[in-house]
């Protein structure tokens, strides 16, 4: 089935979807996004999404888009696309403009949404084996707790981390792991903490991140939300991802060495655990007999 993209009051075949050459979001980055998971039908966290979303913009003194009528455009876009599972991708930009670099006024922000089908049963999976990640520089302006556009250093590290034969790039700066290039890092330590960074301005604040963080608390594990080094990461007892596209996937190698015994361990199996029987709670998701 052809797919259907959204832009600017429009609903058209993907193939002719497009927005024009002036605007900034293309010429400058200028813009926000988020992605949404689409499972059995049912946005998972959408509140969230659309607040977190409502921030980003705010951050760049941009007017945000009105929550009900996202959510209407998402409603029809998902109607029309026919999908069960997939992912639902919102940008937000400025707007068209005369090419400068100084904000214009008056402008019409634009406002793009497509969807696309993926397997959450395969990062399901990926709970039994595990994946690899490197450690890479990170090289990214001084507020990726904003989720924009400008995604080119993110590029970078996941090239960095796929060229070295990881599946994700654990970006360090100043001597301490920031996040990973599309994930929040976590570990766990000998003691059974599990230590994430604090979500200030030197990450981005994960909308399943904060799902796992509030399920944590209501079970009474151990969190410590604050920075770990390469050298603490590699000497964990367990370490894993998170993100809308990664639920809960257990890392079992940094920089090709492996990570407590090379398999995921127990706190990451309970805690992903928790956060799937979380997801099929508010989507009715589970996996194929």
């Amino acid at each position: 089935m052809p797919r259907t993209a959204y832009v600017n009051g429009r609903y058209l075949p993907l193939r002719e979807a497009a927005v024009s050459v002036e605007d900034r979001g293309y010429q400058f980055a200028d813009g926000v996004y988020e992605v949404a998971a689409l499972m059995n039908g049912r946005l998972l966290d959408w509140p969230a999404h659309l607040a977190r979303l409502e921030r980003s913009a705010r951050e760049l003194a941009m007017a945000p888009p009105a929550a009900a009528r996202l959510s209407l455009v998402a409603g029809r876009l998902l109607a029309a696309n026919a999908l069960r599972d997939g992912l639902l991708y919102i940008q937000w930009s400025r707007g068209v403009a005369r090419r400068d670099h100084g904000v214009p006024a008056g402008v019409r922000p634009s406002l793009v949404m497509t969807v696309r089908p993926f397997d959450f049963a395969a990062k399901r999976r990926a709970l039994d084996s595990g994946i690899g990640v490197a450690l890479v520089p990170d090289e990214r302006w001084l507020r990726p707790d904003i989720k924009s556009v400008s995604l080119l250093p993110n590029v970078l590290a996941k090239e960095a981390a796929r060229a070295a034969g990881a599946a994700e790039g654990w970006m360090v700066r100043d001597g301490l792991v920031t996040e990973g290039g599309s994930t929040n890092a976590w570990i766990v330590t000998s003691s059974g903490a599990v230590v994430t960074r604090a979500a200030d301005r030197s990450i981005l604040r994960g909308v399943m991140r904060d799902t796992l963080m509030r399920l944590q608390n209501e079970a009474g594990v151990r969190i410590e939300e604050r920075p770990f080094t390469p050298d603490e990461a590699r000497r964990a007892a367990e370490a894993f991802i998170t993100s809308t596209t990664n639920p809960c996937v257990p890392v079992v190698r940094i920089d090709g060495a492996a990570v407590g015994n090379g398999t995921p361990g127990p706190v990451t199996r309970r805690l992903a655990d928790a956060l799937w029987a979380e997801i099929e709670r508010q989507t009715g998701w589970r996996t194929a007999a």
